[in-house]
């Protein structure tokens, strides 16, 4: 028997179902990327990402073929790189244990890197007709009003609420359509701030709205606001190559590419700080007497300031004291290598120069 609510929500999701290119054929590696994609990324910032990645790697085959400084360039600008070097790992898994074939149960999909609870979910039930719940924070929202969940929606009670919740009105043999609707209910009517409460098929059955406290919910917790982290990098230039490092193979923007820096402890020390850390770690000895500019940017559990001080050098390119992978790139070249947000940053602001 199916529930009213999900009745209604069905019958909302016919008429109103957003039109995204891996819905009218729900292959599963479409639908796989699609969804690592949509994590911590605005839909409408991830499409062009996706129409890409699916010309580029068209198959699991192909990204398990793939080179990850390739995939690491292609993902740039949608940040939290590790969906990227996940998605090709898993590739490579299911190439060598599942051959060549994504798993359709949700404890199989489980196994695979990058892939958690709500991605499992989605991927058996969009791909494989498997009814199985998939909760999102489109989902979250959507429970949280609708039935005045007051438990704070990160802790594990609300969570396990939400997913017995999502489970008990899903009806048998609906399992794509019921997620796909929670979810677009979710970002086109029961939107974060401002709900369109009087266009949803749910404002009945929903106790936050009867209440008048719908964008009191989901509870947050109140979090501090993040810490702020200071750097100064340096732009060493010599007869139009820049010195580029790449950074470790673990931790934050493992593998992707930077420009030599170091960390700050006082704001107007930044020049010294930036000689002796080129002193100390390349050998380099350099007076950075041009300052070429300040950028920030905002990480999720902290933000960065970064100071940036460039030099030309004159004659024989001096010798890099390192065991770390470093190089002398051209300006135009390092559209082609895969970097986070602040050191793509500095690089348009250099090719803007030679332009």
């Amino acid at each position: 028997m199916i529930s009213p609510i999900a009745k209604k929500l069905l019958r909302w999701y016919a008429a109103q179902k957003r039109n995204l290119p891996w819905r009218a054929d729900p292959q599963p590696y479409a639908v796989w990327v699609a969804e690592i994609m949509a994590q911590q990324t605005r839909l409408e910032a991830m499409l062009p990402y996706y129409a890409r990645w699916m010309r580029l790697y068209p198959s699991i085959r192909a990204l398990a073929r793939s080179a990850e400084q390739d995939v690491l360039a292609l993902w740039e600008g949608l940040g939290y790189y590790s969906r990227a070097r996940n998605l090709r790992r898993a590739a490579k898994v299911v190439m060598t244990e599942y051959d060549g074939r994504l798993p359709s149960t949700v404890e199989e999909l489980r196994r695979l890197p990058g892939i958690g609870a709500y991605t499992a979910g989605a991927i058996a039930s969009l791909a494989f007709g498997a009814d199985a719940p998939a909760v999102d924070g489109n989902a979250v929202r959507v429970l949280s009003r609708l039935f005045d969940v007051t438990e704070p929606a990160s802790s594990a009670p609300a969570q396990k609420l939400f997913w017995a919740l999502a489970a008990q009105h899903l009806p048998p043999g609906c399992g794509a359509a019921y997620n796909q609707a929670l979810m677009d209910l979710g970002a086109q009517v029961c939107t974060p701030r401002q709900p369109r409460c009087g266009l949803c098929p749910l404002r009945a059955e929903c106790r936050a709205a009867t209440l008048g406290i719908q964008e009191q919910r989901p509870v947050k917790i109140r979090s501090q606001a993040p810490p702020r982290r200071n750097f100064v990098a340096a732009v060493v230039q010599q007869r139009g190559s820049v010195l580029v490092m790449q950074r470790p193979a673990a931790g934050l923007l493992a593998g992707m590419w930077e420009f030599p820096n170091a960390p700050l402890r006082n704001q107007r020390g930044a020049k010294a700080a930036l000689r002796k850390e080129l002193e100390q770690s390349l050998g380099l000895f350099l007076p950075f007497e041009e300052r070429l500019g300040e950028f920030e940017h905002a990480y999720s559990h902290f933000s960065v300031r970064l100071q940036v001080f460039h030099q030309s050098l004159d004659g024989v390119r001096p010798k890099v004291n390192t065991k770390r992978n470093y190089r002398w790139l051209p300006i135009r070249q390092l559209d082609g290598l895969p970097m986070g947000r602040l050191d793509r940053r500095i690089a348009d602001v250099l090719r803007a120069g030679i332009e």
